[in-house]
């Protein structure tokens, strides 16, 4: 037996499964548009939702950072790399979020399994939504206090843990969930998430990373004004750029550049990313006129789907799963797809659960109707087989 045959019995047993991963490499074309073994693809998997990544002034400013202020920030934050960029940054969202303050993460991965464990200690309740990000999974676990999971965006069942929790003799509580669901595209009730926090005295944790930029008040998400304790959302989805950033109190601030290992140890973004961040601030506010169209264009993509007996779930938003099922069917509906021009990838367990396995759409303000004539087509396609 070798030291690494437990490699080999895994890799062979998600082959046997359908649930292998490989890298690919895209090399980018104009718009949604991807290049791909030779093929050109349009892409319905991103989540550059207002397709900023490859916008002018995002480019043009991460340029005039690295001519500023270099390729790297150095260090932490906290030693040296406190570059005048962040406090902007931080100021500008913080604006926009309505919230006192704002602290600015390396990415949304880096949040979550961080915020948990600095929001706890060991006699802590975190109660996590069942759907949660794995992400928020990893940081209950890094958390190494009591986790108990409430039904997804079931309102009722996180009361009744609530009450049953409240006198049971633990230091704090903690509700933990997202605003926009990442694999199922549906949205949480915010206002009475908050109206629970505040009834149970539980600090509320909301990631906002699929809301911002295309929800809410000037794009700023669906926790804009709402009162939630600690929002986290990213830069790498509709801001077309990287990392991710709390809004909060400025106690919460404070405490967090202080107790959060995430940002204590990390070394800080880099000029050209903030650059990319500051412009796509400057830019979303403006951007109603695109939100509204990337609804529309999600709103029809559901109905057609729906005409044809796909299951869309509770689907709300910009992202549109098909429910297939079986992994198997999944990557074969994902390849047929494939071969009639849309990049659309197969998402398996563990990433959903059991028997849930399914292609997950998401739309970008850069989408056109042909595009989404041709998505529609291609399913249509599949069904007469």
């Amino acid at each position: 037996m070798s030291k690494f045959d437990f490699m080999d019995i895994e890799l062979d047993g998600r082959v046997a499964k359908s649930r292998l991963r490989r890298l690919r490499t895209a090399d980018p074309q104009r718009g949604p548009v991807v290049e791909m073994d030779g093929k050109q693809l349009i892409v319905f998997c991103s989540n550059d939702y207002l397709g900023l990544s490859k916008h002018p002034l995002l480019k043009e400013r991460a340029t005039s950072y690295v001519e500023r202020f270099g390729a790297g920030s150095t260090a932490s934050r906290l030693i040296c790399g406190n570059l005048p960029y962040f406090d902007g940054v931080e100021r500008k969202l913080a604006d926009l979020k309505g919230t006192q303050a704002a602290l600015v993460y390396n990415s949304g991965w880096q949040a979550n399994i961080s915020l948990l464990p600095a929001l706890t200690d060991r006699k802590s309740l975190i109660l996590s939504d069942r759907l949660n990000h794995n992400s928020l999974i990893m940081g209950c676990l890094l958390s190494r206090c009591k986790v108990v999971r409430f039904r997804h965006n079931d309102m009722a069942h996180l009361k009744q843990l609530l009450e049953e929790k409240r006198n049971a003799g633990f230091s704090r509580i903690v509700i933990a969930t997202e605003s926009v669901f990442s694999m199922d595209g549906d949205a949480a009730d915010i206002d009475r998430l908050v109206t629970l926090s505040r009834e149970f005295d539980a600090i509320l944790l909301v990631d906002e990373a699929h809301a911002t930029g295309v929800l809410g008040s000037r794009g700023m998400g669906l926790t804009c004004g709402k009162g939630v304790d600690v929002v986290m959302g990213t830069f790498g989805k509709a801001c077309g750029s990287f990392g991710a950033y709390i809004a909060c109190s400025e106690r919460i601030r404070e405490y967090m550049i202080n107790c959060c290992a995430g940002f204590v140890f990390s070394t800080g973004l880099p000029p050209a990313v903030m650059g990319a961040v500051d412009a796509a601030l400057d830019l979303i506010p403006q951007m109603d006129q695109e939100r509204a169209a990337l609804h529309a264009r999600a709103d029809r993509l559901r109905a057609s789907l729906r005409d044809m007996g796909w299951s869309t779930g509770d689907s709300c938003t910009q992202i549109v799963p098909v429910m297939v099922g079986s992994d198997r069917d999944a990557v074969e509906l994902s390849a047929f797809l494939e071969a009639r021009g849309i990049l659309a990838s197969a998402i398996r367990p563990p990433t959903v659960p059991e028997g849930e396995s399914r292609i997950r759409l998401s739309l970008c303000a850069l989408h056109t109707d042909d595009h989404l004539d041709r998505l529609i087509q291609a399913f249509q396609a599949w069904e007469k087989r």
